[in-house]
């Protein structure tokens, strides 16, 4: 087959799809992945052939504009994907201003810069499959023009499929033609020669990567697959690969926080100051601005820019991290105990299930003070049903397919369309 996989240029989403990438391509498949221009070289980084397509644009520039607005999502979903959250704002009215507004203000200019280019090189290289992240709607658009099967491939819980659940019901029950998503989508089908179809916005069959237990899911064909982590170039550091002396906890908020909001929403010197005094070494991934932020670094702190995941990890007794769906998923599959601090996007929707599962606890970052983690890591250390509830989570993970594995079911999803 050949299998184009389509993503906005943000390097913390393709790394969510290197893995399944690389399946298809030790397969056999021909694999391309096309992006803007500027991206080129994280594709290749990961030993993938890019396909640059259009212009370049970052959408995050463009939101610049509008700082009230970019700081009010720190809260969690935006409109009106929160319903997937809370089903309980799904009315017509609700709905149908929050896809106007994001139609405008974001999928319209995420994917305006790659769609013609895009279907350009479809129509040139005639994929048999494209693989699209969610919002990607560039993918859909040039699978359409060329006839050729398409799919979702999720980095977050699937608040995209189940909001348009909500408002494909309400949509019925009103009787009302106004649909802006889908108005959008269908401007460029008539361009391209063939007509909307509702698999546009979700995809003909959707890969999600998450476990079961913290899924949420659409009226929509699924297909389940492992999460391998990917994270980039990285060199596992001599340190690490001796055994900790006490128990070794990791402490880790990722990237968004600090290159799309200026800054931790938490207080990081008062969460390293009020573990200063327990017997753990503190591993800290702060990158270096935010590590200069510190008057004082604790005795029992280690404070260092980057380290892989998958392996410090594997070292730890727990894991307090922001709860992106990439961290939250790698320190899942070494059964560790998780303190989940989310701030932004699905994460305090995310850390809500995983404490459900009796993996971890969790505190948003609008009220986590450094007293609250240290209160709550200690009782991840000292319960042990924390840590028999991340290995059950553990064992639910591995017993997903891998990437290799799905690939003969990509193959049998294809040949039957």
């Amino acid at each position: 087959m050949r299998v184009l996989f389509v993503t906005y240029p943000e390097k913390t989403i393709f790394q969510y799809l290197v893995p399944l990438a690389w399946a298809l391509r030790t397969a056999g498949h021909d694999v391309r992945v096309a992006s803007q221009p500027r991206f080129t070289g994280v594709i290749t980084q990961a030993g993938l052939t890019a396909v640059p397509v259009g212009g370049d644009r970052e959408i995050w520039r463009v939101a610049e504009r509008k700082p009230a607005e970019v700081e009010a999502s720190r809260a969690g979903l935006p409109e009106p994907y929160d319903v997937a959250d809370a089903p309980e704002k799904a009315n017509w009215d609700y709905l149908r201003a929050g896809y106007r507004t994001q139609v405008t203000w974001w999928h319209r200019m995420k994917n305006f810069p790659m769609i013609a280019e895009l279907v350009s090189f479809a129509r040139h290289w005639r994929p048999d499959l494209v693989l699209w992240e969610p919002t990607s709607y560039a993918g859909s658009i040039a699978a359409k023009a060329v006839g050729a099967t398409h799919a979702r491939l999720m980095y977050c819980l699937d608040i995209y499929g189940v909001t348009r659940d909500h408002y494909l019901r309400l949509k019925q029950q009103r009787q009302d033609k106004e649909d802006p998503l889908a108005e959008w989508l269908s401007g460029y089908a008539g361009k391209y020669g063939t007509g909307f179809s509702e698999d546009m916005i979700t995809g003909h069959f959707t890969v999600d990567q998450l476990p079961e237990s913290l899924r949420i899911t659409a009226d929509l064909d699924y297909v389940p697959m492992r999460y391998v982590p990917y994270g980039g170039p990285a060199t596992v550091p001599a340190w690490l690969r001796t055994p900790p002396a006490r128990p070794r906890v990791a402490f880790t908020l990722g990237l968004t926080a600090t290159e799309r909001f200026g800054g931790y929403t938490v207080d990081v010197q008062d969460v390293l100051d009020s573990l200063a005094d327990l017997d753990i070494e503190l591993v800290a991934t702060l990158t270096g601005e935010a590590k200069g932020k510190l008057s004082r670094i604790p005795p029992n702190t280690r404070v260092i820019p980057y380290v892989p995941l998958h392996d410090l990890a594997a070292t730890c007794s727990a894991v307090i991290h922001h709860a992106g769906a990439a961290t939250l998923a790698t320190t899942s599959l070494h059964g560790v105990p998780q303190l989940s601090i989310p701030f932004h996007f699905d994460q305090p929707a995310l850390a809500r299930k995983l404490t459900e599962q009796g993996a971890g606890l969790d505190i948003h970052s609008a009220v986590a003070t450094g007293a609250d983690v240290r209160r709550d890591l200690l009782r991840l250390l000292g319960e042990p049903g924390f840590r028999a509830g991340a290995r059950r989570l553990r064992d639910e993970v591995l017993a997903m397919p891998t990437p290799n594995e799905i690939v003969p079911r990509l193959e049998s999803l294809v040949a039957q369309r």
